[in-house]
């Protein structure tokens, strides 16, 4: 296995923003989350180290949500960032589920619930701003222009730098017009999204991606393993292994564990043999081949996941490698 020490993770262009973001960004979502028996599956102290291995590779994006382990994990993030260069690294995080019960506005993108958010997420990081602040999903009850107005507002006041989407399912025209009416009262639009992608889940392949290409967006797929299907565990003969949790979802099998998925796993454990690498590394550094995919947000349990997910980086594949994993499975697909 690839050391952190021989990981030196490059800088990439984050869309049209002129910043630069690292080309595996770190996803912090099981940071403090508690499992069914309440137990909490990455403590404080392991979330320090994880954080302090991608930082020795050379990791400085670190993606989060106000809502990922109540809160705990932007804490746990702010703590790590206080005897650090706060200037070296880009923070996002992510507003929109609710976070009190009996509260309908304390969900949403209404502008109570986001100007309330945005300075508790920043007193929980310990920073003045966000470089990014995407909302997490979309809401429909909220109207395009007060929603662009809103996020244009923490903007002027310095609370954020960048304006992101993130989402389950492919919606580019609710993107496009509300770019559309930021630019036309200039506002700041939406410079990056964070779409689900992987090899198996190919939905943003239609409008969506070619709409992010043609504005310049930034993409930074979320699931990049497709819920952890993409990393061998699962078998074609056998199903469901026990070895995930994730697994025992009836609804997590009827959509990856397929005929069609396997299909495509077999291609990737085929083109992974060819350059030495695990099926997981070979999934990443595909999506890192991927005209208009700007850095996949990867995540891991432990440092030793987290260096395999991160030495991706250092695997180069063929056109014919991409294009064989690429047409390996048609999209785009529907995915869960």
């Amino acid at each position: 296995m690839t050391d952190l020490a021989d990981i030196d993770l490059e800088f990439v262009q984050l869309g049209g923003t002129g910043i630069q973001t690292s080309e595996l960004q770190f996803g912090t979502w099981r940071f403090g989350k508690e499992t069914e028996e309440g137990n909490v599956e990455i403590g404080e102290k392991r979330a320090h180290k994880l954080l302090d291995a991608y930082a020795e590779a050379g990791g400085r994006y670190i993606d989060t949500a106000d809502v990922y382990g109540g809160g705990e994990s932007e804490r746990w993030i702010g703590d790590w960032l206080a005897d650090r260069d706060r200037e070296r690294y880009t923070i996002a995080s992510k507003i929109f589920w609710q976070i009190r019960d009996g509260d309908p506005n304390s969900r949403g993108t209404n502008r109570k619930n986001i100007r309330h958010r945005i300075d508790a997420l920043l007193d929980r990081l310990g920073t003045d701003y966000v470089d990014v602040l995407y909302i997490h999903r979309w809401d429909d009850q909220t109207d395009a222009r007060e929603l662009m107005k809103t996020l244009n507002g923490l903007v002027e006041d310095g609370k954020v730098h960048y304006l992101g989407a993130s989402t389950l399912r492919p919606n580019a025209w609710k993107v496009a017009q509300a770019n559309e009416i930021a630019r036309n009262e200039g506002w700041e639009p939406f410079t990056v999204l964070q779409p689900r992608y992987n090899l198996v889940d190919r939905e943003i392949e239609g409008d969506y991606l070619e709409m992010a290409r043609h504005e310049d967006l930034a993409v930074c797929p979320w699931s990049p393993l497709g819920q952890g299907f993409l990393t061998g565990k699962y078998d074609r003969e056998d199903g469901l292994t026990g070895e995930s949790r994730v697994a025992e979802s009836s609804r997590f099998a009827d959509a990856y564990l397929t005929e069609e998925n396997f299909d495509v796993h077999d291609e990737l454990d085929a083109v992974a043999d060819e350059v030495d690498a695990s099926p997981a590394q070979t999934a990443l550094a595909w999506l890192m081949h991927r005209d208009g995919v700007s850095a996949p947000i990867v995540g891991a349990r432990t440092t030793e996941q987290l260096e395999e997910n991160l030495a991706a980086a250092t695997i180069d594949l063929s056109e014919e490698q991409v294009d064989r994993l690429t047409e390996s499975k048609g999209g785009p697909y529907t995915g869960l």
